[in-house]
């Protein structure tokens, strides 16, 4: 199996230098108009694009193929293989392709290859020359990862197992028997989790090729944007859904009661996905305004870097997680590389070409007046590149020396705490998001007084009848929990004072909550009044206008939605993350007897020990229970196990969290094991309003998603009008 695997690199690799040698050699003869020789070359660079997807999937099946069946003579097999018994140990499995740094490498560059392939299947037959420049660029990625696969030994996936791991009859040793993938992995969102987000780096790659391709044929039209938008929202899609999968993962299995802890390799995959924001945007004003069009190159090519920078991150060694990769200094040179050379480009081939790129209207990129859409859509931008660079920095301040030349470095040699994150992002999320709940009711170039108030007042009456009903909440509910924990004191207290005064922490919240309530009704009135709009101008009903602009407006209806969900999110984020309610402790234990003489209480929650168990596993793994009964307010409502798996062959301790979940709050529990004396070693949570972030994400998720699969290019009178053409704030407010 090593074999077949190596010669699948190696064809591989030869599939994407012929393509590129071809690309380019075919858009040299074209430029002299060397009859069909040209465009045969180009032909055949294409078929070269499907040449290096075959072959790269050979390389994927063979792996694929030695996971499932057990087969260890390829080393990164053994290393990364799953023993698991459950019901879902196929996929456990599976996962193992991408679980370490040669794999998801492989990985990787296959679907970077499907995504070249797509676009090469498309253009095979037209020869368009921004494309077939686009698909050059991307095979130029393409080869940087089959090249360090196929000549760095420390990133080649098909090594051979060494003698050493087996015995005289063999079978892999004890020592052997010890290697496999880390338990915490084993779940099923932290399995589907990589893929997921290798999806969104992968596809990032194709706006970037786009962005330099349209530099080098000197195409400043929309063009360029119109072919590799879909692409975009779709890589968008997927970076959310494993973002977002790794949040419940996060919740669920590592025990510590929340979903973001700002752990570096979180903060990595955060990256691209802000940046991605702030792409998406720019497309809408280069397609409905010609403007932005030098920002939206260069931001293209800062999306696309900054998605090396997070897997730099990740597999640096600079940064300590559960789920980073091992250090390896070639594919750290060839990240860092890619890093340096993306921003060159999109630098120089702007200088080249700073006049084509202009604004297609004298003015175009000027903000005229604070309050309009330009303003909205710069500030936009702006905050999130800004957020994303202050992000990277604070992720890697702890490699960085505590002085450079005498002078002190922020952050130098220090790991960052969640508190400092939460201050920054907190406000600034806010500031963000008020952005995008005003920006639907601005107008382009300057918003009339008249005009704004006519399209607010509606959504802004909602919005303060919500507002009314979330203080009452806060009020009620949220500010007694901090207050109480003040009052407690200890870590828990002086974690939530760092983060600023009582008054400016809770304003922070109080602000958000009134923006969430903005967002959510302002989203929602724009999203009617693009469906009227069309009804008008189609002449149907509501439903089958509501149907006709999801199927034709897609990306407005989607944009909405997702809108909403981030009004949703927001409530959510306020709740769970800065009004938690956290104890920990013993309970003291008679074995003798197997009964506790207390229960545990916290806020009006009481749990009540019933007993335990001791199951053993598949694999001599043994999983140790507790069994509670909880009531909330003398009621009962459920029982919980929080358990703690011994896993035998690496002696590591698998927390397995149990939660009860209830529309406005989750009780979390986790059983940590036991004392010397035998006490239960508890941690218990509760956690508000974290329902609301897991439906706003769905929501986000499947706004998305209708605005990258919905039909485009639909040759009508309204998909003409610039008042609806990609993201949720171009639906004209005015009609």
């Amino acid at each position: 199996m090593p074999t077949i695997g190596l010669i699948g690199v190696l064809v591989a690799f030869a599939g994407v230098a012929v393509s590129i040698v071809c690309l380019v050699a075919g858009a040299l003869l074209s430029r002299k108009k060397s009859g069909g020789a040209g465009e045969t070359l180009t032909w055949g660079g294409h078929v070269a694009v499907l040449v290096t997807l075959a072959a790269l999937t050979v390389c994927c099946g063979v792996l694929v193929y030695c996971f499932m069946t057990g087969d260890t003579s390829i080393e990164y097999v053994l290393r990364y293989r799953s023993d698991s018994s459950s019901d879902i140990a196929w996929l456990y499995k599976l996962s193992g392709l991408w679980a370490g740094r040669e794999g998801s490498l492989l990985f990787w560059g296959w679907l970077i290859a499907i995504f070249n392939s797509v676009v090469a299947v498309r253009n095979m037959r037209q020869g368009r020359k921004l494309d077939s420049m686009a698909l050059l660029v991307s095979q130029l990625v393409l080869a940087a990862f089959v090249g360090v696969i196929l000549f760095s030994e420390s990133n080649m996936p098909f090594a051979a197992t060494p003698a050493k791991y087996f015995d005289g009859s063999g079978n892999l040793t004890a020592a052997a028997s010890v290697l496999g993938m880390n338990t915490l992995l084993e779940h099923w969102a932290m399995a589907i989790h990589p893929p997921t987000l290798f999806v969104g780096y992968a596809g990032l790659t194709i706006p970037f090729a786009y962005a330099i391709a349209a530099i080098i044929v000197n195409d400043s039209s929309k063009e360029w944007v119109v072919r590799s938008q879909r692409y975009t929202l779709f890589s968008w899609f997927f970076l959310g859904v494993g973002i977002g999968l790794g949040a419940i993962w996060a919740y669920v299995v590592l025990g510590w009661g929340g979903y973001w802890g700002w752990d570096p390799v979180e903060n990595a995959s955060l990256l691209s996905w802000i940046v991605g924001v702030a792409l998406i945007h720019s497309f809408t004003v280069y397609r409905q305004r010609g403007a932005f069009k030098r920002w939206s190159v260069m931001c293209a090519c800062l999306t696309f870097a900054f998605v090396i920078v997070g897997t730099f991150i990740s597999r640096s060694g600079l940064v300590q997680s559960v789920h980073a990769f091992e250090g390896d200094p070639v594919s750290l040179a060839l990240f860092g590389a890619l890093i340096g050379a993306s921003i060159l480009a999109g630098i120089v081939g702007l200088i080249v070409r700073w006049k084509s790129f202009g604004p297609a209207s004298s003015g175009a990129d000027d903000v005229e007046n604070m309050l309009s859409k330009d303003a909205a859509y710069y500030f936009n931008n702006v905050i999130m590149v800004v957020f994303a660079v202050l992000l990277t920095y604070m992720t890697v301040s702890s490699a960085l020396p505590a002085h450079l030349f005498g002078i002190p470095v922020p952050f130098g040699g220090q790991t960052v705490s969640a508190g400092t994150y939460n201050a920054i992002a907190r406000p600034l999320g806010v500031i963000y998001l008020a952005i995008l709940a005003v920006c639907p009711l601005l107008s382009w170039g300057r918003t009339e007084g008249k005009q704004f108030w006519k399209r607010a007042r509606i959504p802004g009456i909602c919005a303060v009848v919500l507002f009314a009903v979330l203080m009452f909440y806060f009020v009620t509910y949220l500010l007694p929990s901090y207050d109480a924990i003040l009052a407690a004191g200890g870590t828990e207290a002086d974690g939530l004072l760092e983060q600023g005064p009582s008054w400016y922490y809770n304003g922070v919240a109080v602000v958000g909550l009134l923006v969430a309530s903005l967002l959510f009704f302002n989203s929602l009135f724009m999203l009617g009044r693009a469906i009227r709009g069309y009804q008008k101008g189609h002449q149907g009903n509501v439903l089958a206008s509501a149907w006709g602009m999801l199927v034709n407006r897609a990306s407005t209806f989607g944009g909405f939605v997702a809108h909403l969900g981030m009004a949703v999110i927001l409530v959510g984020l306020i709740g769970s993350s800065m009004y938690v309610t956290e104890i920990t402790g013993y309970l003291p234990y008679d074995e003798e007897s197997d009964s506790v003489s207390e229960t545990f209480d916290i806020q009006d929650f009481q749990l009540t020990y019933t007993g335990n168990s001791i199951d053993e596993l598949g694999n001599g793994n043994v999983r140790y229970a507790l069994t509670f009964d909880v009531t909330k307010d003398g009621q009962f409502v459920g029982t919980v196990n929080p358990a703690v798996q011994l896993v035998s062959a690496t002696q590591q301790q698998k927390l397995e969290a149990s939660v009860i979940g209830f529309p406005l709050e989750d009780l979390f529990v986790v059983y940590r094991g036991v004392n010397d004396e035998g006490d239960f070693s508890m941690d218990v949570r509760v956690n508000p309003l974290i329902t609301p972030v897991w439906v706003g994400f769905g929501l986000l998720m499947v706004g998305v998603l209708i605005a990258t699969a919905g039909r485009r290019g639909a040759k009508r009178k309204f998909d003409e009008e610039p008042s609806g053409d990609d993201l949720p704030h171009e639906a004209s407010a005015a009609k």
